[in-house]
């Protein structure tokens, strides 16, 4: 009878270890970023016994986004989940590669009641506002300042500046006080062109930035940005701006103290934190205050995570699961506070305010408060086939006005011609 019991507890336990379903998960996350994320997928797991999820590391965005093309012709076993960043949104929305995250939610009855930060839902929603991939890992640009650079200028260390005419007087007398590069930014065709458009509520694109459909093109060679990028190139003739590179090159200069300021990710203050030598301060980007629009919001930067299409029914059921439990007000607090993120849902945000985190962080509320506001059909994100490539464009077009090669007006005006021959090619 004791044999026959215990073969009975091995069946039921193998019966129920074949039950538990495997959810793959691809994602671009490495480093501290990526320990993270094993840790969140380990709570997850230990939460419930119908999945596992089990996440695989793939490189680069491109890298991923490369895989998740050779899956659907495929030759290679499907994940149910990608990690894609925010700028291939429209390419895999073009792609039919995944399902609308709604609709998996909905069929499942996992649907949450939840209120997001509209700027950071928008850019990954349907014209009637309905989620279509999961925000994962967002952020926003912020104005990053070294306070004893300030202090040795003579200038408040608490108090940097709100608009971009104010700017000057407070980078002339770092220069003064022997600063050798007063301002600096990381990611400028996202922080200085895009973001820029949006703060001040000006197109980037036509169709509303793509985002209400095909056939957008680029528009963003307004007054607004022939005047922004001018007085950049004036400020570098006057030693006031340095150019440090495309990526995120001038965070190193910066966290080295040869930058008394930056404007970078919102993502990057904990690393920034952590390896300053210095007082570090954070304040909200500086805008035109004779825009009567601005500030508006500023763009969501970062990633979403998909639901592949093709998938069975049970492989959406726990795809749900596992996004329904991403969702959670005390998930998505505990993401912010470890990674620097922004929350996903103004429960998350008010969490995190009630247990005191932002007393001792103030610099990741600068980064939610510039997504908290209603977003404009200009403001709430860009949709465009090849925006990675068109960033490039911009890239180049702006180096061209740094190293004196062009007028500002003359390399705006090649950027939006550039990327709208791009365009119409993907059309």
């Amino acid at each position: 009878m004791k044999k026959a019991i215990l073969a009975i507890i091995i069946l039921c336990a193998a019966g129920l270890a074949h039950a538990v379903e495997e959810i793959r998960l691809w994602h671009s996350m490495s480093g501290a970023l990526g320990a993270e994320l094993d840790r969140l997928v380990a709570r997850y797991n230990a939460s419930q016994k119908d999945y596992r999820v089990v996440s695989y590391f793939q490189g680069a965005y491109d890298e991923v986004m490369a895989d998740e093309i050779e899956v659907r012709k495929g030759t290679r076993r499907q994940p149910h989940i990608v990690q894609v960043n925010e700028s291939a949104t429209a390419d895999i929305m073009r792609s039919d590669a995944a399902r609308p995250l709604w609709q998996i939610l909905q069929e499942s009855g996992r649907m949450p009641d939840a209120k997001y930060l509209p700027a950071v839902s928008g850019y990954f929603s349907d014209a009637q506002g309905r989620l279509l991939a999961l925000p994962f890992n967002g952020s926003t640009p912020v104005l990053y300042y070294n306070r004893d650079a300030f202090r040795k200028a003579r200038l408040h260390p608490e108090k940097a500046p709100h608009t971009w005419y104010e700017m000057p007087k407070t980078l002339a007398a770092l220069v003064e006080s022997g600063q050798a590069c007063a301002l600096t930014t990381a990611w400028q065709s996202w922080v200085l062109v895009e973001n820029m458009s949006a703060w001040h509520n000006q197109r980037f694109a036509t169709e509303h930035n793509g985002m209400s459909g095909a056939g957008a093109r680029l528009a963003f060679n307004t007054r607004l940005m022939v005047r922004w990028i001018s007085m950049l190139a004036s400020w570098q003739k006057s030693g006031y701006f340095t150019y440090s590179g495309r990526g995120k090159e001038a965070e190193a200069r910066f966290a080295s103290g040869e930058c008394a300021m930056l404007t970078s990710s919102s993502a990057s203050y904990s690393e920034l934190r952590k390896n300053a030598r210095f007082d570090l301060g954070v304040a909200q980007l500086p805008y035109y205050d004779d825009f009567d629009e601005a500030p508006q919001n500023t763009l969501v930067g970062g990633s979403a995570l998909w639901a592949l299409a093709a998938r069975a029914g049970s492989g959406y059921r726990g795809v749900a699961d596992f996004f329904a439990y991403l969702l959670r007000a005390d998930v998505q607090a505990d993401w912010h506070q470890r990674t620097g993120d922004v929350p996903l849902t103004t429960a998350a945000y008010e969490l995190t305010r009630k247990q005191g985190f932002y007393r001792t962080h103030p610099g990741h509320e600068i980064a939610v408060r510039q997504l908290l506001l209603q977003p404009t059909e200009d403001s709430r994100g860009i949709r465009l086939g090849g925006l990675r490539r068109i960033r490039g464009i911009i890239d180049e077009e702006l180096e061209s006005v740094w190293n004196g090669g062009k007028t500002p007006l003359d390399a705006l005006n090649a950027a939006v011609r550039r990327g709208n021959l791009m365009l119409e090619d993907i059309r």
